[in-house]
C-alpha cells in the first residue's frame, strides 16, 4: 500500500494557489494552531516564515511545502488535512487576504491501514526542516 498524504489540496485550492504564486512567486504554508487567525492553513512567501526543530513538513499542495507545530501535529495524526477555499477574507498574516476567498482546512481520520502505513513511514523519521 502507498503511503497516504498527510495534507491534499482540492482544485480550488490549487487554482487559488497558482493564482498566489503568479502574484508572490514560490510559496509555503504553515497550518496555525490559533491566536490571532485562528486555525487556518496560513500561506506565506518560500521562507517568508522561519521553521524550526519544533515544526514539522507534512507534505507538499501544488507544489508548495505545507507544515505544521509538532505540539499540533501530535493532537492531529490521525487526521488527512484537506485544504480548500470558501468565500472570506484571509488570514492577517495569509496571502489569501485580499483574494475574497480564504484558505480552510477540513479533515478525515485515516482508516486504519492508512495509519499503519504512515507509522511504518514515520519509524525511519520525520522531516523537520528542508
Amino acid at each position: 500500500m502507498s503511503v497516504v498524504p498527510r495534507v491534499v489540496a482540492t482544485e480550488a485550492a490549487v487554482a487559488l494557489i497558482e493564482r498566489l504564486r503568479a502574484k508572490h512567486g514560490p510559496l509555503m504554508f504553515h497550518q496555525s494552531g490559533g491566536c490571532c487567525d485562528g486555525s487556518a492553513p496560513m500561506c506565506y512567501q518560500d521562507g517568508e516564515l522561519l521553521v524550526g526543530g519544533s515544526d514539522r513538513r507534512l507534505g507538499e499542495i501544488a507544489g508548495c511545502s505545507f507544515w505544521m507545530s509538532a505540539a499540533q501535529f501530535d493532537a492531529w495524526r490521525h487526521t488527512q488535512l484537506i485544504i480548500d477555499v470558501v468565500p472570506g477574507r484571509g488570514g492577517q498574516f495569509s496571502l489569501d487576504g485580499g483574494e475574497g476567498l480564504r484558505f480552510l482546512t477540513r479533515s478525515r481520520l485515516f482508516t486504519a491501514e492508512e495509519l499503519q502505513a504512515l507509522g511504518a513511514e514515520e519509524a525511519g523519521g520525520f522531516s523537520r526542516l528542508p
